[in-house]
């Protein structure tokens, strides 16, 4: 039995970054951009289920951002899942909780979703067709109290013969979790003894957005998001097939995201490294669905600064978002930045004395009033 393992949609999400460095309505421009992908994204996983031959789609919790998105969110969802030709199961997860405010049975959500959708918003057994079942563990509110997945298992016999059962679960898992003192973390030993006994043949989870399977038992596995949420994500942007039955499952990897959230350091200490620099930047693929974070060091002269914050000026508005941290860069002033002044007199003899204090001394405030003369002189 094959069928697609996904979670962490998030739709609804908002990136506060997105369109930084940029002017007038560019930060907005590129959140509806981005929410636009995220959409996306589920159209291309809903695209990889028909031409896989999948039996079924699991989302594996946090189809919302929250159970208070607007209307504008679930009507969008629902058309993105209109286009879905397998049925597609949704679980609730920590940020959509099936609690009295639980999205998917607001009106807005049951006048528009299609029928092949169904939310698994009750814990236990639920047949998706003849020999396939999927054993859902919603989370029911924001602060469980116990391993909701193990819950589950507990409370199962052995499938029945010629039956596929897959566990669908949201949470971190212990050898992952930061806080092994946390009721709610998921017990990989009893997933383990779940799938060893034939009580379940896959653990699909949600929550994790990086893809991810437990070391030695591919069959406990984080699809994560499909579309990448975070700069410590380190491989979003995935969906996974699963080909699961009594004697044993394969995963496969299918990318359906587009975005990137990247990080990266440079080292600027000569006209040649600004230069590599403004190359790198400009080699970039598809700026348009980048947010970059940018850390840059080294020693440099005023020109030279100047010449790097010209840089990051010019390739911002490409980027979904460029956030420059140059806070490891020495500003050193030299002969040269005093002589591009183009001062005389009185004034090219404290242009001097602020330069000499600024390399000698590293006065801030020297260095500063020694960069706004020498942006006003650039801008004669």
């Amino acid at each position: 039995m094959r069928f697609v393992h996904t979670a962490d949609w998030q739709l609804g999400m908002t990136r506060r970054f997105l369109g930084a460095g940029r002017v007038g309505q560019a930060v907005g421009e590129a959140q509806a951009r981005f929410a636009q992908a995220r959409l996306d994204a589920v159209a291309a996983l809903g695209r990889v289920a028909a031409d896989e031959g999948a039996a079924f789609v699991v989302v594996c919790g946090d189809v919302f951002e929250s159970n208070l998105v607007g209307p504008d969110v679930v009507g969008r969802a629902c058309e993105a899942l209109r286009s879905f030709t397998v049925p597609v199961l949704l679980l609730p997860g920590n940020h959509d909780p099936a609690d009295a405010a639980l999205v998917t049975r607001r009106a807005d959500f049951a006048r528009r979703c299609p029928p092949h959708v169904t939310v698994l918003d009750s814990p236990g057994v639920h047949e998706v067709a003849p020999g396939i079942e999927v054993v859902a563990a919603p989370w029911a509110t924001k602060r469980p109290l116990s391993d909701l997945v193990g819950d589950r298992l507990r409370a199962l016999e052995p499938a029945p013969d010629g039956v596929v059962r897959v566990l669908a679960g949201h949470g971190a898992v212990d050898v992952l979790s930061p806080d092994e003192h946390d009721p709610a973390v998921i017990r990989t030993d009893g997933c383990r003894a779940a799938l060893a006994d034939g009580r379940v043949h896959y653990v699909a989870l949600g929550d994790r957005h990086s893809t991810w399977q437990l070391h030695g038992e591919p069959r406990i596995a984080y699809s994560g998001a499909p579309e990448v949420t975070s700069h410590e994500e380190t491989d979003p942007g995935n969906v996974l097939v699963v080909d699961a039955g009594p004697d044993g499952a394969s995963v496969r990897q299918v990318r359906v995201g587009r975005w990137a959230f990247a990080r990266e350091d440079a080292m600027v200490d000569t006209d040649d490294d600004l230069a590599a620099l403004d190359a790198r930047l400009g080699g970039i693929a598809a700026p348009e669905r980048t947010a970059l974070r940018l850390a840059v060091e080294g020693t440099v002269t005023l020109r030279q600064r100047t010449r790097l914050d010209a840089i990051a000026e010019a390739h911002a508005p490409v980027f979904a978002a460029l956030e420059v941290d140059a806070g490891a860069v020495v500003t050193r002033p030299d002969d040269a930045d005093v002589e591009d002044l183009g001062l005389t007199g009185f004034a090219a003899d404290a242009a001097r004395e602020l330069a000499d204090a600024a390399r000698d001394t590293a006065d801030t405030e020297a260095l500063d009033a020694l960069a706004l003369l020498h942006r006003l002189a650039v801008a004669r």
